[in-house]
């Protein structure tokens, strides 16, 4: 096995998720001798060459935006054959792994280049050497509660059988917000440095690296990314971060979209938003989540820590040093007003347990109301909205919501009392004149 200051590193996908936390925490450690990682942008892919393999990311603290500068990444264009082919030597000699795309149906695109191909060539060169029993561990960040088990279930068959146990898929939970910034003003005004010398963006992101992984089965195995937490069951945490941390970031930017701001810091300084997004989180997301998870002994799913959870979370969703869009946490409606989606999602786990979830009605109505005023922006249930909010009735909002519901067994159990709960909000927006 090799020394734990002496590993190296795979990526797939070079968006800020990989390159401001993975190869950001594994480069910070000092306990990897190698980074390679494979992507199709080919000016990004030069852009970072000509700057000798470095790259800087935008760290967003609470008072100060800093620079963090990567050095000695290799990046490798997979269409190119002979530089997908020194991916897969890297991929051969890797330690860790990470797949950072934007969903999981990219695994297999692309065919030979794709990564399920580039994956399995690389470890099975392992078979019959001195490599064939390292372990190595591949974390998996597409924002899928399966997205390690179905990785595997593609890679694993291409294997032969004396590698598929020296390799471990994981799931992970990221809760760090992030993105990447194009417009040139934007980048000027927040005094932003670029990823490298000719790209015309920046990577921005929180300092937020809490990040929670599966439970590793390799025993004598010692993660070179030590800062991540270990979790025998992520599932409970995975609907923390969808229930909790994703439905308040909904929930706070479409009531700041109601009000006319334009970007999250902007709703932080709104007394009333902030109140009425922490009573949210701890008596309705909190109450509902703390009831569900009941037998999982951890912190977390107590009064206290879910409390202490909220107070943290809300600091970092308004920080003004991230520069986070209302525009662009609130889009696309459809998807985030689904029943398993965000606000919904979270009402539905409210009503199993015993939670009457009036404050998540309220947001989900903002959501509603912000998807009316948006209508121009919307791919489905265009032809069921109003041309304004004041046309909106209560039918007109079943209707809506039924059709974006379609007929998932949590809308004929709860439908109706979900309705009922977001034309409440509804009329509570109208009264505080909030409904345009």
């Amino acid at each position: 096995m090799k020394s734990d200051t002496n590993k190296i590193f795979a990526g797939f996908g070079f968006g800020p998720i990989q390159s401001a936390l993975f190869l950001y925490e594994a480069y910070q450690t000092g306990n990897f001798t190698r980074f390679a990682v494979v992507d199709i942008d080919a000016q990004l892919i030069e852009a970072v060459r000509g700057n000798g393999g470095r790259y800087t990311v935008n760290i967003a603290r609470p008072n100060r935006i800093d620079r963090a500068t990567v050095e000695g990444v290799e990046l490798f264009d997979p269409n190119k054959p002979e530089e997908a082919e020194r991916f897969v030597a890297a991929v051969a000699d890797s330690d860790e792994m990470c797949t950072a795309l934007p969903n999981v149906n990219i695994y297999g695109a692309g065919a030979e280049a794709s990564v399920i191909s580039l994956m399995a060539r690389g470890l099975k060169a392992r078979a019959g050497t001195a490599k064939e029993s390292m372990p190595t561990i591949v974390y998996t960040a597409e924002n899928n509660n399966r997205a390690a088990e179905i990785l595997e279930q593609q890679v694993s068959p291409l294997l032969p059988v004396s590698l598929r146990n020296n390799v471990q898929f994981l799931n992970t939970v990221i809760a760090k917000m992030s993105g990447v910034i194009g417009d040139a003003d934007t980048i000027e005004r927040l005094g932003l440095a670029r990823i490298a010398p000719g790209s015309p963006r920046a990577i921005l992101v929180e300092e937020f690296n809490r990040i929670l992984i599966s439970s590793i089965n390799f025993s004598a195995f010692r993660r070179g990314i030590e800062v991540f937490v270990e979790k025998e069951d992520l599932l409970p945490f995975e609907e923390v971060k969808l229930y909790g941390h994703n439905a308040i970031h909904a929930f706070i930017a479409y009531l700041a979209d109601l009000k006319g701001y334009e970007v999250m810091s902007e709703a932080g300084k709104d007394k009333w938003i902030m109140k009425t997004a922490r009573r949210t989180l701890v008596e309705e997301s909190g109450m509902a989540l703390i009831r569900a998870n009941a037998g999982i002994n951890d912190p977390l799913f107590t009064e206290k820590g879910y409390t202490e959870f909220t107070d943290d979370l809300l600091g970092r969703i308004v920080n003004p040093n991230l520069n986070d869009l209302v525009m662009r946490v609130g889009r696309d409606h459809p998807r985030k007003l689904g029943i398993e989606d965000r606000l919904y999602g979270t009402m539905v786990i409210a009503l199993e347990n015993g939670v009457t979830p009036r404050n998540l009605g309220l947001g989900a109505a903002a959501g509603v109301l912000c998807m009316i005023k948006r209508r121009g922006e919307q791919t489905r249930g265009v032809d069921l909205l109003p041309d304004s909010a004041a046309q909106l009735s209560r039918d007109g909002l079943e209707s809506l919501l039924r059709a974006l519901w379609g007929d998932h067994p949590a809308a004929a159990k709860h439908g109706r009392a979900l309705v009922t709960l977001t034309w409440e909000g509804v009329e509570e927006l109208r009264r505080l004149g909030l409904a345009g």
